[in-house]
């Protein structure tokens, strides 16, 4: 495809430091586009073309923002195809889940545009306080923060970027988005929707390049109100520790746990754990890493899971037979390999898969997993699930709530009981009964716990979290 340029404030631009760098497959390492290597430069102008922008798309009516991302969202509809074709090869997913993301992106901008003519407020009894009769009147209205930057990752670059640019947009906010370095083609294809939908100028702008030498300048900006970040909990404590007095969404870490007890489908739950533990090669938030049986079934559970695990197909991402396409890049292949290698040697044993070819790793089952080894503790980001055991109840919970994340989690119990105390006592922003965390609606509240984060995306929860609110007090009477 021919290189891309900057958007910066709706307006498409070279990098001030005249450089650009090409974005590889990193499945063959072919050239899928090139982009520009934005500099504190670009930064700086980005943000200025969002303070203009700010004011005019805060006066400009919900109806009328509403209509233009709805032409949007039919723009985005139209070009899934060719967004599905970058996507798959800019971040080895397959061509089967790079369209499924591609087609899911248009309804998520009518999610989200819909969400922002929905700003209510609420009354205030004041009379209810003493001292206060009825000659007050005090309501509560939302106003856009103003202008959001955005920090989107690498394994959902359509979908991702969306849940911030679409509730970010649709509240009335300018937006600077920082796509991941590696996917940064798709975001701007979308960015492109936008643009083409009648975006005024100065609403949203596009910085591609090195978040090391962006991101601090993004967000340390006291122009900048609202941070919306997706990625490591390293890099999302960085953010909270030189941030300032701003809003922060953080979308962190995980290391998410599927509790199968002995009164489970085992046949459901090894499909499940079979599909949420591999779907976009294991990187995803919300994949399955840890899978917690009884003794008493934990054999008849392997027994189902290992063929169905065996029986994925790696290959190109292209075509339309693989089901498993290849990792972010060659070190994210290596990381992932060691650390299989780490638990086999702690003591673990690999089941099925594990190899390395390029940055493909075969489809991993690693039984026998000490809960207390970095093989649990840490995100994995990668296929493989960690399968322990737990001899009752107290102990598969405190499994469960056993690291320092705590995004997702599932259960599989045929018991109503069972279920209604998982619900009270996992803690996991998001919790599923007889399936596996890897599900999500995209019109539902989504977001983690303790270091997996802090806020809620989700186009109604998000377009709420990108306004802010005031409250105001009519006196009747002056005194």
């Amino acid at each position: 495809m021919p290189p891309k340029e900057l958007l910066i404030g709706g307006r498409w631009t070279h990098a001030t430091t005249g450089r650009s760098e090409d974005v590889v497959s990193p499945f063959d390492g072919t050239t899928v586009g090139s982009v520009p290597v934005a500099g504190v430069e670009d930064v700086s102008a980005a943000l200025d073309a969002a303070e203009r922008g700010a004011r005019v798309w805060r006066e400009t009516p919900a109806h009328e923002r509403m209509r233009i991302l709805r032409r949007a969202s039919e723009l985005a509809d139209e070009r899934a195809p060719e967004i599905a074709r970058v996507l798959s090869a800019e971040s080895g997913k397959t061509i089967t889940e790079a369209t499924g993301e591609a087609s899911r992106s248009g309804e998520i901008i009518r999610l989200a545009a819909f969400e922002g003519t929905q700003l209510y407020g609420e009354t205030l009894p004041l009379d209810a306080n003493p001292g206060t009769g009825q000659d007050k009147i005090g309501f509560t209205i939302r106003q856009p923060c103003g202008i959001v930057v955005a920090i989107a990752p690498f394994n959902y670059p359509a979908l991702l970027v969306l849940h911030k640019l679409g509730p970010a947009l649709a509240a009335g906010n300018a937006v600077v988005l920082k796509p991941a370095r590696t996917t940064p083609l798709t975001a701007l294809m979308l960015a492109e929707c936008f643009v083409d939908a009648g975006l005024p100028d100065g609403v949203l702008s596009v910085l591609t390049g090195s978040g090391g030498e962006l991101g601090d300048a993004l967000v340390t900006d006291r122009r900048v109100r609202k941070i919306s970040f997706t990625g490591s909990t390293g890099v999302g404590e960085r953010i909270a520790s030189v941030a300032g007095v701003k809003r922060l969404s953080l979308e962190l870490g995980a290391s998410c746990p599927v509790v199968v007890l002995p009164d489970a489908d085992l046949e459901q739950a090894a499909a499940a754990v079979a599909a949420g533990g591999f779907v976009n090669a294991g990187q995803v938030c919300i994949s399955v890493q840890r899978v917690i049986t009884h003794p008493s079934i934990n054999g008849d559970f392997l027994d189902a899971l290992v063929p169905k695990v065996a029986a994925i197909r790696t290959g190109n991402p292209a075509a339309t037979d693989t089901t498993m396409g290849s990792l972010i890049t060659v070190a994210e292949a290596e990381r992932v390999r060691a650390s299989i290698s780490d638990a086999a040697a702690g003591g673990a044993r690999v089941l099925t898969g594990g190899e390395r070819d390029g940055a493909v790793v075969s489809p991993a089952v690693v039984a026998d997993v000490d809960p207390a080894s970095p093989f649990s503790q840490e995100e994995l980001f990668g296929p493989a699930v960690a399968v322990s055991t737990a001899d009752d109840w107290d102990a598969a919970i405190a499994q469960a709530n056993g690291t320092s994340f705590g995004l997702g989690a599932g259960i599989f119990t045929s018991d109503i009981a069972g279920a209604v105390r998982a619900i009270r006592q996992i803690d996991a922003g998001n919790i599923h009964i007889n399936w596996t965390p890897l599900w999500r609606a995209d019109l539902m509240p989504y977001g983690g716990l303790k270091g997996s984060g802090i806020g809620k995306e989700g186009p109604r929860a998000a377009v709420a979290e990108m306004t802010e609110s005031k409250t105001v007090v009519l006196h009747g009477r002056p005194w």
